[in-house]
């Protein structure tokens, strides 16, 4: 889940060109695989950026991730509220048409939705995952037992864990199945409730960046801080770290076993979306493959079988 890299923001530049950038940018980082972010927007944005990526055949491009525009307004965070809609099987259907198969997973807030929309979006093959979401307890379980898979970074733009009503993430806590992405960046959310939900959660909490990327146009202007970006008034809008920053997080500050952490942002997330060739080193899988030294740090990167050794 990452919006952008290499100057370029997707939702504001949905080209091939700017795609080919952002690629490129995310596979120098050691990610071989990953989900484009597309956050709530315009049809016309929409329908670009699924001409675009449907022409992308680049292996490490893996799909969509849609977040909204089936949203709670009251926890948008970032995303721009005029662009949230709610949805239809009307409406939905037509988005998946103009989709076309480039949607590989979509974050919703469960209380907007009903089984119909859910169980439209899973026989579409589509992920679907709760976040940007008020909802309840309650209505979250009711939306993982209707088909809801994943959470989308836990604890970031829903409702709280609270003692009186646990919220979304204590339904993904209670839940046998579902699973959560999380931001270990210490700053989306601390790394002391990244080490709590991991002793909760176990092999169902995973690793996402949410990093998106500097830009001055369009619906996201993203303002590049030290560790972070934000939107003009301050408002944190997205991370600024890599997976590979990520796993190294876990391992040094919230006590995550190392070839643990690296299956976080590995074989964990390619489970979920049915990546079955990816995440595992096994007769038939990819060849793609990253190198570190002892700290972590990375040396070479093996993709498609080519390898590309850093300086």
């Amino acid at each position: 889940q990452i919006a952008g890299g290499g100057g370029y923001l997707f939702s504001s530049n949905p080209t091939s060109e700017a795609l080919d950038v952002i690629t490129r940018a995310i596979l120098s980082t050691g990610t071989t695989g990953f989900l484009l972010a597309l956050p709530t927007n315009t049809d016309e944005v929409y329908r670009e950026a699924f001409r675009t990526v449907s022409k992308s055949g680049n292996p490490a491009l893996l799909g969509l991730h849609m977040e909204g525009p089936y949203i709670s307004h009251a926890r948008r965070g970032a995303h721009a509220p005029e662009l949230i809609i709610k949805p239809t099987a009307e409406n939905l259907s037509s988005l998946l048409s103009e989709a076309g198969g480039t949607i590989r997973m979509m974050t919703v807030a469960p209380e907007v939705c009903t089984p119909e929309i859910i169980s439209l979006l899973t026989q579409n093959g589509i992920t679907v995952a709760a976040g940007h979401s008020n909802a309840t307890f309650r209505e979250a379980v009711t939306g993982f037992e209707r088909g809801i898979k994943t959470t989308t970074h836990l604890f970031n733009a829903m409702t709280p864990l609270h003692h009186r009503d646990p919220g979304l993430p204590g339904a993904a806590f209670i839940s046998d199945r579902a699973c959560a992405s999380i931001i270990a960046d210490g700053i989306h959310v601390d790394f002391a409730m990244v080490a709590i939900a991991k002793k909760v959660m176990k092999d169902r909490l995973f690793l996402v960046s949410d990093a998106v990327e500097e830009n001055d146009r369009g619906a996201y202007m993203h303002v590049r801080q030290k560790d972070r970006f934000t939107l003009p008034d301050g408002t944190l809008s997205g991370a600024s770290l890599s997976m590979l920053d990520g796993v190294r997080n876990c391992i040094s500050h919230a006590g995550i076993e190392k070839y643990e952490a690296i299956r976080m942002a590995t074989l964990y997330p390619a489970r979920l979306i049915a990546a079955n060739d990816r995440g595992i080193i096994a007769t038939g899988a990819r060849a793609d493959l990253i190198m570190t030294d002892s700290d972590m740090r990375l040396t070479a990167i093996c993709f498609n079988g080519h390898t590309e050794f850093k300086k």
